[in-house]
């Protein structure tokens, strides 16, 4: 004991200088190095360790890449070079990859869950269409690398991947406009059955290496981090028999939902100042023909087509508005402008259309016109029910049927001609009902940008343009030129002249009972109206008279048009 005691005291300067050290690594945080493993997971995965906090390590903090991306595909190579799925020729195309990232217990990885979508696979795509891959594996963060594979999974499992698309403004729309615009159910049923990736799961094994990197972001981003996800997709047969394709190159950059988001609004917004112009227009035409023979010369089907095309637009936004919860407000507020534009303003002009129409029968009771009533209120909605049934079951021919529904003007031209009506619409409501319903199909069809990520249809726009154009001019002629301008009057019905011969012997009375004074008759000229019934007037007391009911003021016979 001695002797330890004095070599302990000789070594007094070495003693405290291993405590120091101790104490120092203690007390100073390792930053530059290596954590030591915590609880390994599995033999080769030393750098793997189980840790609560991720923040704590500087410059390899995670990055959440949960989110959608957009970007392209492409075969290294011209074409293909496998011969066991001979659709595969094109060489490139578009992809949306949906991504959903979840933290783990192992510090460093992140499990991931997603959707791959392919765009221009096939050459024979009208019949087959895109290409929809689930996918799952790990995101190691401190790598920046993600790992992948293909997971068909089973019909009708929900998970988080699932929840997250049902929450996502950009998936959820984009779903409701191929389901709307694109492809019918049951085209999406028969494509999964026949399409060439429904084989491919069965003998091939998908594998996608990517690397994630972060973009710089500008003042149109906001404070959200956009990423790029770049790699390559392999995929090695089942029997190890080759590769079922070449390997494939992924690019995709994420999409910023906000933006996508405030276009959903802004289209919204646009629908709902639309619907309102469309309730002055409504009201200005309403106070036009605001008398029975103006109601009369009005074409019930004119304004029927459009109640219904308000109708389905309700409807269609309405749904938007429910499969989107964060979009319910905007789309709602759209769905409600146009419940009000067909439910009160043109079904009221509907009935009053009707009414003036109807011929008055003495003695007729409330039972009878309630009766009538329920038949026009049957076949408007039984037309609104059976078109949507229509357009079902004929999903593929949905622009040709837009084009039938924007014939509209067609009922009022062909009223016109039959009626030999006088001014039955006002300019303004022509013009302005022929912008306002072009606003919705050209911004779907036409706007390259647009939130529902429809392919812009050009020719489409042009013949939509030029076919409700010629309608509007068609009835701007009819209003200024006459009804009949374009009709060949060969073939014209033999009209009344009010401006007939009389018998001026014979004993007429003289006295216009419109205005109470006196008429000429012993001179011809257009001062002077007969009716049918030979009864003397003013012709402008006759033709205001005539603006508002077309019967006879003396005797309340019928008048043919002026």
């Amino acid at each position: 004991m001695g002797f330890l005691s004095c070599c302990w005291r000789k070594l007094g300067f070495v003693k405290w200088l291993v405590l120091l050290c101790f104490g120092f690594l203690l007390l100073r945080p390792a930053v530059g190095l290596r954590p030591l493993r915590e609880r390994a997971r599995s033999w080769g995965d030393e750098w793997l360790f189980v840790k609560k906090d991720e923040s704590d390590l500087g410059p390899f903090s995670p990055w959440n890449i949960t989110g959608t991306y957009r970007g392209t595909w492409k075969f290294p190579d011209s074409t293909n070079s496998s011969s066991k799925f001979p659709e595969f020729r094109k060489s490139n195309g578009n992809s949306i990859i949906e991504l959903v990232s979840t933290p783990t217990k192992i510090n460093g990885v992140h499990y991931v869950q997603g959707v791959i979508i392919f765009h221009d696979v096939f050459d024979h795509e009208s019949n087959v269409g895109g290409v929809q891959i689930r996918v799952e594996g790990v995101y190691i963060w401190p790598f920046r690398q993600l790992r992948i594979v293909a997971n068909s999974g089973k019909e009708g499992e929900m998970n988080q991947e699932d929840d997250y698309i049902l929450s996502n403004p950009y998936h959820m729309l984009g779903v409701f406009s191929s389901q709307v615009f694109q492809d019918s159910p049951r085209d999406k049923i028969w494509r999964k059955k026949h399409s060439p990736i429904y084989e491919m799961e069965k003998h091939c094994n998908i594998e996608i290496a990517a690397q994630i990197s972060r973009i710089s972001s500008n003042q149109n981003d906001g404070e959200h981090d956009r990423y790029h996800v770049e790699g390559l997709m392999e995929s090695p047969a089942v029997d190890d028999d080759g590769d079922c394709f070449s390997p494939l190159l992924l690019n995709a950059t994420s999409v910023n939902v906000e933006v996508y988001y405030n276009k959903a609004v802004n289209y919204t917004l646009m629908v709902t100042f639309v619907s309102f112009l469309q309730v002055l227009l409504l009201i200005r035409q309403m106070e036009h023909s605001n008398t029975q023979s103006g109601a009369a010369k009005v074409s019930i089907l004119m304004i029927g087509q459009q109640a219904i095309m308000d109708a389905y637009l309700c409807l269609i936004h309405l749904t938007a508005g429910i499969l989107v919860e964060s979009l319910f407000n905007a789309f709602a507020t759209a769905a409600f402008f146009k419940f009000v534009v067909f439910s009160i303003f043109e079904m009221r002009y509907l009935l009053a259309i009707w009414k003036a129409n109807r011929p008055m029968n003495n003695g007729e009771g409330w039972e009878t016109m309630r009766r009538e009533l329920s038949v026009l209120y049957s076949r408007f909605y039984g037309i609104l029910l059976g078109g949507i049934l229509i357009m079902y079951e004929f999903h593929n021919f949905l622009r040709p049927i837009l084009l039938l529904m924007y014939s509209f003007w067609i009922p009022q031209i062909i009223t016109n001609v039959i009626r030999d009506s006088r001014k039955p619409l006002h300019p303004h409501y022509v013009l302005g009902v022929t912008v306002t319903r072009l606003a919705i199909p050209l911004y779907i069809f036409g706007c390259p940008n647009n939130f529902m990520r429809i392919e812009p249809d050009k020719n489409w726009c042009i013949c939509l343009c030029i076919f409700i154009g010629i309608q509007a001019s068609v009835l701007l002629l009819q209003h200024y030129l006459g009804s009949r301008w374009f009709i060949p009057r060969q073939i014209l019905p033999e009209k009344y002249s009010y401006f007939r011969r009389f018998d001026q012997q014979s004993n007429h009375a003289t006295d216009c009972v419109i205005c109470m004074t006196s008429i000429d008759i012993t001179q011809r000229s257009n001062d002077c109206m007969v009716t049918p019934c030979d009864h003397f007037f003013h012709s402008g007391c006759l033709q205001r008279w005539m603006d508002i009911k077309m019967e006879c003021p003396t005797c309340r016979r019928s008048l043919p048009p002026a």
